[in-house]
């Protein structure tokens, strides 16, 4: 994205072109936006735990300039967040490098993706190293969609990691499954943090979930705040990309951030931030609050995400006749192409069952997986297998 564009953006707004044929109309312009010195910093509480924490906080895992995180801890941000599979390991290195100084001022979140208790363990001390830190303020297992994804080893393993001082609270995360997960990890009378796929585009349908855990002590992060990146690179579908670029440096990331925050049961936000501009425009989300103005834009910016978003409603699952995981498939893509990190994308595919990878959808001779969204299922599969096959 051009960075004097996004800087003049930053400063006093720009009027937001007409949308594609998808739709008639033109979206609203945004309201001019300017960021505060100092910012204006707003804080939530993690659940019962007492940790005040800005309530747009910092995702690290596209990060590359340390720069950037410090600047971010100068201004006021306090909650970091990384995972062991970030980079390949390289993003909690340099996460830890940059906040060292910021130690204690800040909190620092990471995640293992492991399925034994002895796995996690080795994965945590290897993020304290990384993170050269002796203790993570948040340690979540990632990627729990399921409930059969945690177990007890897994659950004995934070239990112990805490009695050690090596985390403060214990966390679970999941793109999906939310209907089943919220209320069936909350039963579990474990965890301190849920970390959700939260945004605009999947609407209000799991509010009252949130506002259930919330209420029973669980600290509420939301991630996927922007429903796919502020940076898209999908080029076969309806909208021109230069029209997506427009929208996306002209008012939709602050917008998209402000309508997570409008939910006063999600404590934080983490949206990912690449560099300065970035992270000037991800902390006006807290300089003011949501507007009907921005309600429309969003529903604009719906409109042209619908072929390709996936809401991770789960309305897919067990759709495919070949047995596609098509949710974690399109995320991964998604990994790729919207938030520029193709290694993620491809080593989540590659982790993906033999029998799976192997699975090409041109074979078909039509899809059997229909997305109540809208999004164009079949393209999207045949990309992922075209990227990462």
């Amino acid at each position: 994205m051009n960075t004097a564009s996004r800087r003049s953006f930053l400063g006093a707004g720009l009027a937001l072109p007409a949308l594609s044929s998808v739709r008639t109309e033109t979206a609203p312009a945004p309201e001019p936006v300017s960021l505060q010195s100092p910012p204006k910093l707003v804080y939530g509480t993690l659940g019962k735990s007492g940790l005040k924490v800005t309530r747009v906080a910092f995702g690290c895992m596209t990060t590359s300039d340390p720069s950037v995180i410090e600047r971010a801890a100068d201004l006021g941000i306090n909650l970091f967040d990384s995972a062991r599979v970030y980079q390949g390991g390289n993003n909690e290195r340099m996460v830890g490098s940059a906040l060292k100084k910021y130690r204690d001022k800040v909190y620092i979140t990471s995640k293992t993706q492991a399925r034994t208790g002895q796995q996690a363990m080795a994965d945590l001390e290897t993020s304290l190293k990384e993170l050269q830190t002796d203790h993570l303020d948040i340690w979540y297992l990632h990627s729990r969609s399921n409930l059969s994804d945690v177990n007890d080893e897994l659950l004995q393993a934070q239990v112990n990691a805490k009695k050690q001082g090596k985390i403060r609270l214990a966390g679970v995360s999941f793109h999906g499954g939310h209907t089943e997960v919220i209320p069936g990890f909350q039963k579990m009378n474990h965890f301190d943090v849920f970390l959700i796929s939260y945004n605009y585009a999947m609407g209000h349908t799991i509010d009252p979930l949130i506002e259930q855990a919330r209420k029973a002590g669980i600290g509420i992060v939301a991630m996927k705040g922007l429903a796919g990146g502020v940076r898209p690179t999908v080029r076969s579908y309806v909208i021109p990309p230069e029209k997506l670029n427009l929208l996306n440096q002209e008012g939709a990331p602050v917008a998209a951030l402000k309508w997570v925050l409008n939910n006063k049961f999600v404590d934080t936000v983490i949206p990912s931030i690449v560099d300065m501009d970035q992270l000037d425009q991800n902390i006006l989300a807290m300089s003011s609050p949501f507007s009907a103005r921005e309600a429309k834009l969003l529903a604009a910016r719906l409109e042209e995400i619908k072929p390709w978003y996936c809401r991770m409603c789960g309305s897919c699952e067990g759709q495919c006749q070949k047995g596609l995981p098509v949710a974690d498939m399109l995320r991964f893509t998604m990994y790729a192409e919207n938030y520029g990190q193709y290694s993620l994308g491809l080593d989540n595919y590659r982790s993906l069952p033999e029998g799976i990878t192997s699975v090409r959808c041109a074979d078909c001779s039509s899809c059997t997986v229909e997305c109540p969204n809208g999004v164009q299922v079949a393209a999207r599969l045949t990309r992922a297998q075209e990227l990462f096959g």
